[in-house]
């Protein structure tokens, strides 16, 4: 496990990358609304990140990856590939964007809930939020990354939802995907494995992400054969937040904050 700590020169990009990040959520909210397309929200993206931000959309041509955004909607849990797909009302959507600014990456999703949603979900939108906020608060030096997996599973099965296994949150910096990986769960092999990720203990100056999946049904998942597309086996709903973190000398700073989050 190779963990990168970030310099104050390099923690001062990462500021700018993940502002620029939340930016893009921020700019495309009013667009999600019933009857435009996932492909529509990307181009608005692709074109807002490289004109208005003079950046690059991390996912286009990431290990082939062909858009500059992930949109994943209802039963998709994440990687979803925009497309010609007609959102309708009661959908919900993650947007998930990656913008590279001066080499460093910031890192951010959100579950939008086109037009109403039913209360179940509405329900799995806001919990899953608090997951991820949950997490966060949890962030401080010397804290092991299982304690966060550990409280996200908790809060999330005490709401009678699950937490998916197969994806996790990662260290981020010049590279998009680094050490450590971040369990959304407690693995009770992975306890008994002194090298795994999940004994790591939070030093100042990582930056990494959180970014639970949480499902209204069960917890396994399936690859599509567009070798991208991850959903839910049993066709439920999944919902998805994520932000890039950094660890302070006392706490933690959400590099990726929107201006109208309070967390």
């Amino acid at each position: 496990m190779k963990i990168t700590i970030k310099t104050p020169e390099e923690i001062a990009k990462m500021r700018v990358a993940g502002k620029l990040a939340a930016e893009v959520l921020e700019m495309i909210e009013p667009y999600v609304v019933p009857g435009v397309t996932t492909e529509a929200l990307n181009q608005r993206c692709h074109e807002y990140i490289v004109n208005v931000q003079h950046a690059i959309p991390a996912p286009l041509n990431y290990r082939g990856f062909p858009k500059s955004i992930c949109t994943s909607v209802n039963h998709q849990v994440c990687h979803g590939i925009p497309s010609d797909k007609v959102l309708k009302k009661g959908d919900i959507i993650n947007i998930d964007i990656t913008v590279i600014k001066d080499e460093f990456h910031g890192d951010t999703s959100k579950t939008f809930c086109v037009g109403e949603v039913n209360p179940i979900t509405k329900k799995l939108v806001r919990v899953a939020q608090e997951c991820l906020y949950m997490g966060i608060e949890k962030v401080k030096p010397g804290v092991l990354l299982s304690e966060i997996g550990t409280l996200i599973q908790a809060y999330a099965e005490k709401n009678h939802f699950s937490v998916v296994r197969d994806y996790c949150g990662h260290g981020i910096g010049r590279i998009f995907h680094e050490d450590p990986q971040v369990l959304h769960y407690y693995d009770k092999v992975l306890a008994s494995d002194p090298d795994a990720h999940s004994h790591f203990a939070l030093v100042e100056g990582l930056t990494f992400t959180i970014e639970p999946m949480v499902n209204v049904g069960k917890y396994p998942v399936k690859l599509l054969s567009d070798g991208w597309t991850v959903v839910t086996k049993d066709h439920s709903l999944s919902a998805q937040w994520e932000h890039t973190l950094l660890v302070t000398p006392t706490g933690v700073e959400v590099l990726t904050k929107r201006q109208e989050e309070t967390i």
